[in-house]
């Protein structure tokens, strides 16, 4: 890859390109050639060119260092992580079409692909390395692509962790994943740093694609890359069970609407990303997360929270006042936050309504349910599927709301 459309005004014609990168990640530069005769200013903003030419094809194969590789200049891993505590093997593939919507998934095997992706936990302080497989069809890609030029391939970017330029997900760094390729993601949840006054990386967060279709991965996240990640501090209690809540454009809830968003079986109801159950007193955690372009709020009937970074809370009784309990929150597009409560608290099992507060939104199908059954795991009476979001049951042509086709 080049890096010739952009160079210095004042430089008269256009530099000659740099040498070409070897391939793979660990290329190195040559021999140091002779020290060369004192430049003009002229000439030595051309030559800065073309070292920006050569560094972007560097990074282009996967990183590079110093001669001698004495010293990276992109750093492999983030300050803090060594070596990866854990490693993860993920995919991206193609799922069962939405009507004419293509729909992709990302799973922890290619059998299990889902949208929401799989979610990921981190203990704070731990390094976590990700390898991303694509099996996107190159077909499926082109079909996504709204430039002609832009690079055909599915990657990772997360939102909150920390990460270096070589995990960042995006065109412009070349940290994606071509069709049958893959490539590995680091991510360090970094712990919080008192002297230096920095929070920590402990809170609910999201991944996604940042590729598909152009180079913002628009096509990737309305197609169902994305998926849920907690990163939690030592001692924070664990939840029984924990479910991501995607709230985007055309008033869908995981890409999905009305009755298509809650597919629960009455008598053996299985959770799942349209089918949240619980038990009478089990711990569970909602990850929120907003795409798309339009605001919304997350509302749950019958149970409230504290609105904390982790969702839980701690400290003494006069700090614990100080947190909000709220049962209703803002969301917008690229937001995330965390919800921990106990299913049935003080008002029992049933069937309660998870939904947007924006009324036409939710009149338009933003909306499923949390079933909480017995202690039992018997279902309470009630909760049947008798409304649709809309007179006729039908969702907008392409919107791939109105039915779902893989679960």
């Amino acid at each position: 890859m080049t890096a010739s459309a952009w160079r210095l005004t004042d430089d008269g014609p256009a530099p000659e390109p740099g040498p070409k990168a070897e391939s793979g990640p660990k290329a190195e530069f040559g021999a140091t050639p002779d020290t060369p005769p004192a430049r003009s200013g002229s000439t030595t903003r051309r030559m800065l060119v073309v070292a920006a030419i050569v560094v972007l094809s560097l990074v282009g194969a996967g990183g590079f260092a110093v001669a001698g590789g004495a010293a990276a200049l992109l750093p492999e891993r983030p300050e803090g992580c060594n070596q990866p505590d854990r490693t993860v093997t993920l995919y991206a593939v193609e799922l069962p079409r939405d009507g004419n919507q293509i729909r992709l998934g990302y799973g922890l095997t290619p059998q299990t692909a889902s949208y929401p992706g799989p979610t990921m936990e981190m203990i704070e302080g731990e390094c976590l390395a990700v390898t991303l497989h694509n099996q996107v069809p190159a077909a499926t890609l082109e079909q996504l692509r709204t430039d002609p030029t832009h690079p055909l391939g599915v990657s990772l970017h997360v939102h909150g962790v920390k990460y270096t330029q070589l995990s960042d997900g995006t065109a412009q760094s070349f940290s994606y994943v071509p069709p049958g390729q893959s490539r590995t993601y680091t991510w360090y949840a970094k712990k919080r740093d008192r002297a230096a006054g920095t929070p920590g990386t402990a809170g609910y967060w999201w991944y996604h694609d940042h590729v598909v279709g152009g180079p913002h991965g628009t096509k990737g996240i309305s197609s169902g890359l994305f998926g849920g990640l907690v990163v939690r501090r030592v001692g924070d209690p664990k939840p029984d069970r924990t479910y991501m809540s995607v709230f985007g454009d055309q008033q869908s809830i995981n890409l999905r609407r009305g009755a298509a968003a809650d597919t629960c079986d009455p008598v053996n109801p299985q959770p799942g990303p349209t089918c949240i159950v619980a038990k009478k007193g089990e711990r569970v955690e909602f990850i929120v997360v907003g795409i798309g372009n339009d605001m919304h709020t997350f509302h749950i009937h019958g149970h409230s929270w504290a609105d904390t970074r982790t969702g839980v809370v701690t400290g003494t009784n006069a700090e614990a006042d100080q947190v909000p309990t709220v049962d209703n929150k803002t969301l917008g597009p690229g937001d995330s936050f965390g919800v921990q409560i106990v299913a049935g608290d003080s008002v029992g099992p049933g069937h309660w309504m998870i939904h947007c507060h924006m009324q036409f939104h939710s009149d338009a199908g933003m909306y499923t349910t949390m079933h909480v059954l017995d202690e039992n795991g018997n279902m309470p009476p009630g909760g049947g599927h008798e409304h649709s979001a809309t007179s006729s049951g039908a969702a907008p042509a392409g919107s791939g709301a109105g039915v779902h086709q893989h679960k």
